[in-house]
């Protein structure tokens, strides 16, 4: 037996006293050593109990939310609870920024470009799948930071100091200070990703929880979502050169409200929220005269959904600056050039159907990109979201653009004017072996389908759908469209158009159409107008109110008396924002499915039900929901 496993008699030290304790078996009598072992055992193990109870992360920003109330391990998404910090912690930083900007303004007339442009671009950065990864946040928190601090030594350079209560802390930040005074703290050192993780465990929804309770922090909540929305659409509008002092404005006035103790009474809350609903009107009216005043009216278009042989492009996401830039950069290359998700709508506008090389569309929704993907030949540009982790096998074909970002994947930044250099996705195409004719000839062919009901279009046949309304030969108009996704349940988006009389029409938007878009409804009776009106991305509600406003007019009536039914799907916080236009214009009787937001307790959305009458989609039963909407209810 070696020296070292002779069995001694374990000594217990208290003070200076000592024992001796005989040694038979540790089951008869356990050694102070063991007993001190097993009791910081059990501590550990109590603690790491714990930590298997606390959440990772918190987040229900979309629809698909774990449960139907709150990603906690990992994101439905796939985001990570590392990024989920970052997230946080850029908008908790975002906030300190917009909060500068708005005393800027209001105090000393200073309006700051760069910190307009950032402040949209960082907060877009964070809708659901626009960006997973962990150094792009890195540069987006420490970019926020350097432009407080700029911002900050214009305001001194002006002799302007803040209010004292500027910075005034608020018991819903927990831990953290006002944002304002974070980011001005210059004895913060972020150095790398992970200080900034550490950091931004501390800036998530808990907090805001605890202090303020579920059905305020979650308006809170509905304010910041909303907010994420509009300046989406307002960054889509920068890119085409639109933009609006007030827009920004609003945008950094909300920022600010969200830093102030305002933001603690539910009413104040509520009444901000309604007021960006006034402000994403503007922004989608500023979105859609940018794209016209660039690319043309929609006009009515057949799009193939065959693809033809040759090397090829695809290009998803939303961005129609993006899908110009590349299409002119790819001229004379032989290279096609298809459009995925959202961009569908691309071909009904005249400045991009010129271009021969837009050779059509190819997949879905956005939830079906990883089989769409899998199977494209070719390169495939992102330009917004929706984006999702990508398998392996199209990693090294991928090239992220403008706020989005995937870890290990390319990335295409702008210049200091914003020209794209898309060479590298471009060598990429030429490098693959895109559509072979054999694979063309094998592909099942699809029958084609139309885009280009834009309101310019659809106001321009408004005498022929007025007639018939009067005529009684269209009865009812349902606006059926926003977001898709793959729950089951979204299949009532499918199964209503079967119950639809011959005597309806459907306008449609969003990606809610691949529900529906490639099938054959036919022409309106008695004209030569298509029941199925799809009239763009899900910014183009625009044109869907523009249209519905002038019905109204015609019938000296408001919107809410119309024979028209809106019933939307929603997953993201685009459509936060369009829903919050709606509410603000007073729209009553929105169906919204499939099911109601995770972050609005009963107690929030009874004040909505009970304002506007918004009602969850009875996704059970759409032949009743048919029938209720029939007789406008």
């Amino acid at each position: 037996m070696r020296p070292s496993m002779v069995p001694t008699a374990p000594v217990c030290r208290r003070g200076a006293a000592s024992r001796i304790v005989a040694h038979t078996s540790a089951a008869e009598a356990p050694s102070c050593q063991q007993l001190r072992d097993a009791s910081s055992i059990k501590a550990r193990m109590e603690a790491a109990n714990q930590a298997l109870k606390d959440d990772k992360m918190m987040c229900y920003q979309c629809e698909q939310t774990k449960g139907g109330t709150g990603c906690t391990e990992i994101g439905i998404c796939g985001k990570t609870p590392e990024v989920a910090a970052l997230q946080d912690l850029l908008i908790y930083s975002v906030k300190g920024l917009g909060s500068l900007a708005h005393h800027a303004r209001t105090l000393a007339g200073i309006e700051d470009a760069r910190v307009n442009t950032f402040v949209n671009g960082a907060i877009f950065s964070t809708l659901t799948n626009v960006n997973f990864a962990d150094d792009r946040f890195l540069e987006f928190v420490n970019e926020s930071r350097e432009l407080h601090a700029s911002l900050s030594a214009k305001l001194a350079a002006a002799g302007v100091t803040l209010p004292a209560d500027a910075t005034a802390q608020q018991p819903w930040f927990g831990s953290m200070p006002h944002p304002l005074a974070w980011n001005s703290q210059q004895d913060v050192a972020l150095g790398g990703v992970g200080d900034m993780i550490e950091v931004g465990l501390q800036t998530g929804i808990k907090a805001r929880q605890e202090v303020l309770g579920d059905t305020l922090a979650g308006l809170q909540e509905l304010l910041t979502y909303g907010l994420k929305g509009l300046c989406a659409y307002a960054h889509h509008a920068e890119a085409l050169g639109h933009t609006d002092p007030r827009v920004y404005a609003d945008v950094q006035e909300y920022l600010h409200f969200l830093c102030s103790p305002a933001a603690a009474d539910v009413g104040a809350v509520l009444d901000a929220c309604f007021r960006s609903g006034a402000t994403n009107f503007r922004v989608m009216e500023m979105l859609s005269n940018a794209h016209t005043s660039t690319f043309g009216h929609p006009v009515p278009t057949p799009v193939t959904l065959n693809p033809v042989p040759g090397k090829a492009i695809l290009v998803t996401g939303h961005d129609m600056h993006d899908l110009h830039m590349l299409l002119e950069q790819t001229q004379g290359k032989g290279i096609n050039v298809y459009t995925h998700g959202e961009m569908l709508p691309a071909h009904g506008y005249p400045g991009l159907k010129k271009y021969p090389h837009l050779a059509g569309h190819f997949g879905g929704a956005w939830y079906r990109q990883k089989i769409d993907f899998a199977g494209f030949p070719g390169a495939i540009a992102v330009t917004t979201n929706c984006v999702l982790d990508p398998l392996q096998v199209y990693k090294e074909n991928i090239f992220t653009i403008n706020e989005t970002g995937l870890a290990g994947v390319p990335h295409i930044a702008a210049d200091a004017s914003g020209h794209k250099d898309f060479s590298p996705i471009i060598q990429r195409a030429l490098e693959l072996p895109g559509f072979t004719p054999e694979a063309v000839e094998k592909a099942p062919k699809k029958r084609d389908v139309t885009v280009g009901f834009g309101h310019n279009a659809v106001l321009s046949v408004a005498p022929q759908v007025i007639e018939a309304i009067q005529s009684g030969r269209l009865e009812h108009i349902f606006l059926v469209g926003g977001c898709d996704g793959s729950e089951p349940q979204r299949k009532y988006y499918s199964k209503l158009y079967e119950h639809m009389p011959q005597s309806t029409m459907v306008l449609t938007l969003g990606c809610g159409k691949f529900r529906i878009f490639d099938q054959d409804f036919g022409t309106l009776p008695g004209t030569e107008i298509p029941r199925l009106l799809d009239m763009g991305q899900c910014n183009d509600a625009y044109s869907a109110l523009v249209v519905a406003t002038e019905l109204a007019k015609v019938f000296n009536t408001d919107v809410n008396s119309l024979p028209l039914s809106l019933d939307l799907s929603w997953f993201e916080q685009k459509a936060v924002a369009v829903l919050l236009t709606l509410l603000h214009l007073g729209v009553r009787n929105i169906r919204l499915g499939p099911r109601l937001p995770a972050f609005l307790t009963p107690e929030a959305v009874g004040v909505l039900v009970e304002k506007f009458n918004l009602m969850p989609a009875n996704v059970a039963d759409p032949a009743g929901d048919m029938k209720a909407m029939m007789a406008c209810k």
